[in-house]
């Protein structure tokens, strides 16, 4: 603790405030979201596909609006998307508390995928260019952990505040978000956009997407690394599968102790972690290492005997190993994986840049279910758990070989005529 409050106090006013502002943002998104599909389905009495399509409708508003997201945040500046994300989950919560009807719910869950496609980039470029070349990855790996801490604090606040009801917890978490918006219109120093042409609007977007789009090593580095995003969701598909085969009714508890495991695991060592490799290691090598702890994160759960008493205790232990070793890797990653988007971008363009960083992420992460889940429904009971750890280990693979041949080091970007 007295290490992050060091490092805290090292950086400037605008990156504190940041920092705080995502675990705030996570406090308030996780203390709503993860009882959102048991509210609809029976809070609201809804159908099992109608709760699907309310939730689907919040991701896919979300993933793919992340590059217009970063593409207004250069046009027009960070702090203008940061306040209307923070303002337009505000409206959204606030509608989720009174909404009955599925168009207000659809309304609402895209309003709140919405702002998140808006402020997450916008945060996202702001730090980097606040902290510099120089402290990017000690930012980054900070601000890891207040994003942590809200995981690990949002549920739980959600849990208490649920014994009063969902509407209650809805407004809290919209009371936060205005919070937010208005803490950072005082306080958070505007800074004008310096990539903002004179050329029509449409003409200099169609240019700020062919610069991205002809920027091979990004694509690639995006396309090597869209395994890790895939890896790190198990957290919330495969992981919670394998604890109902072995819990069954129990399996609500155990997911919670993962999610806990996971969020202290990250929090306890992401600054020790980041100190290391920057002693130890280059940016790609630790996105290397990082990937390959994330793949033999899931070899603990390969088959075994589990059906007596010593072995029950044995998948917990899986289970809180898997847990924890993903979230190392992905602490160990992090840092180094943002810097160098901001490095592959040239400086310029940063939030489009993550914006469309996270629309790949969202992609893959989609595909990636659909496949693990295809990979449980063949019963082969090893197949799910060799094929996430070979994804870890190739995607670790892919970093090494890019950085041998020198994709990953700067370079100038070029820009499409």
């Amino acid at each position: 603790m007295k290490g992050l409050r060091a490092q805290l106090a090292s950086f400037d006013r605008p990156a504190r405030l940041l920092m705080v502002n995502q675990f705030a943002i996570n406090l308030g998104f996780y203390m709503l979201m993860p009882y959102l599909a048991d509210h609809l389905a029976h809070g609201l009495g809804l159908a099992a596909w109608t709760v699907g399509l309310v939730l689907g409708v919040r991701n896919l508003s979300q993933q793919g609006m992340f590059l217009i997201g970063g593409t207004l945040a250069d046009r027009y500046g960070c702090k203008p998307m940061i306040l209307a994300g923070c303002a337009l989950r505000t409206v959204a919560f606030g509608l989720l508390a009174v909404a009955g009807s599925l168009p207000v719910l659809i309304v609402a869950s895209a309003l709140t995928g919405l702002a998140g496609a808006l402020f997450n980039p916008a945060v996202r470029a702001y730090l980097a260019a606040d902290a510099g070349e120089a402290r990017r990855v000690e930012a980054f790996a900070a601000f890891n952990v207040f994003y942590q801490a809200g995981i690990l604090v949002g549920p739980l606040a959600g849990l208490a505040l649920l014994t009063w009801n969902f509407s209650v917890v809805c407004a809290v978490a919209a009371l936060i978000f205005g919070g937010l918006a208005l803490l950072q219109a005082r306080a958070l120093p505007g800074r004008p956009p310096t990539d903002r042409s004179a050329e029509p609007a449409w003409r200099a977007v169609a240019a700020d997407w062919r610069t991205v789009a002809a920027n091979r090593p990004f694509l690639l580095f995006a396309a090597a690394m869209t395994g890790s995003y895939v890896l790190a969701f198990q957290v919330y598909l495969a992981l919670p599968l394998r604890a109902r085969e072995l819990f069954g009714d129990q399996t609500g508890l155990v997911t919670g102790a993962i999610f806990a495991v996971s969020a202290l695991a990250a929090l306890s060592g992401q600054l020790k972690l980041t100190v290391w490799a920057k002693q130890n290691l280059s940016g790609p090598q630790a996105i290397a290492y990082g990937l390959v702890v994330m793949g033999v994160a899931f070899l603990p759960l390969m088959p075994g005997p589990y059906e007596s008493a010593v072995g029950m205790a044995a998948g917990v232990l899986a289970l809180a190993l898997c847990a924890a070793l993903l979230a190392w890797g992905g602490a160990l990653l992090y840092p180094f994986e943002m810097d160098t988007v901001v490095r592959l971008s040239g400086e310029r363009l940063v939030a489009t840049y993550y914006g469309a960083y996270n629309t790949a992420s969202g992609i893959a992460i989609s595909l990636g279910n659909l496949m693990v889940g295809a990979l449980f429904d063949t019963g082969v009971r090893w197949l799910p758990w060799a094929a996430l750890a070979a994804t870890g280990l190739m995607c670790a693979g892919l970093v090494t070989r890019l950085h041998r041949a020198g994709y990953l080091a700067p370079r100038p970007v070029p820009v499409p005529a």
